[in-house]
């Protein structure tokens, strides 16, 4: 069994695993949700990690698998980054409309103020779920609620929190 493209391997080598694979592992890219750009990049990111591990030829079905499971971990890597810097550059386009030059102080003034009116079953329930970071069932238990009623209850609660927060924070 020798062993294919390693970084001293020969350019045919190379040649021959790229060509066996290229078409059928852009296709699995494809397939899985990639672009057409998106799956050109990961393409070669996924043999580029192949020729540094230096993979052992143990035939097309193994090498294939081995390749799709690659450009598969790389595909949700990607996801994983472009949805983290979405939601990066959404929360800062809400910060700039909604803090403007205050750094955010006056929302958490009133912040502070809504929970300060707040019932204390209210109270519990947020710092149960927030702050102690409780589930839902252990909190239905601990306040005679189902585990439904729960998630119900914080529904409302963020509601009628950012009602709050937004009349306090109106000119």
């Amino acid at each position: 069994m020798a062993v294919a493209p390693a970084a001293g391997a020969p350019p045919d080598e190379l040649d021959g695993l790229i060509e066996r694979h290229q078409r059928p592992l852009w296709r699995y890219l494809r397939v899985l949700g990639a672009a057409p750009d998106l799956a050109d990049d990961l393409l070669q990111d996924t043999f580029v990690v192949a020729l540094r591990r230096g993979i052992e030829d143990r035939g097309a079905a193994a090498t294939g698998a081995f390749l799709r499971t690659t450009a598969r971990h790389l595909f949700l890597k990607s996801r994983r980054r472009r949805v983290a810097e979405r939601e990066v550059h959404e929360a800062d386009l809400v910060w700039q409309e909604r803090c403007g030059d205050d750094d955010g102080d006056g929302w958490f003034e009133a912040l502070g103020r809504c929970l300060d009116g707040l019932p204390p079953r209210s109270r519990r329930l947020l710092e149960g779920a927030y702050g102690q970071d409780l589930g839902r069932t252990a909190l239905a238990r601990e306040l005679g609620l189902t585990a439904f009623g729960v998630k119900t209850a914080l529904r409302r609660l963020r509601a009628a929190l950012r009602d709050c927060i937004e009349r306090r924070r109106k000119p």
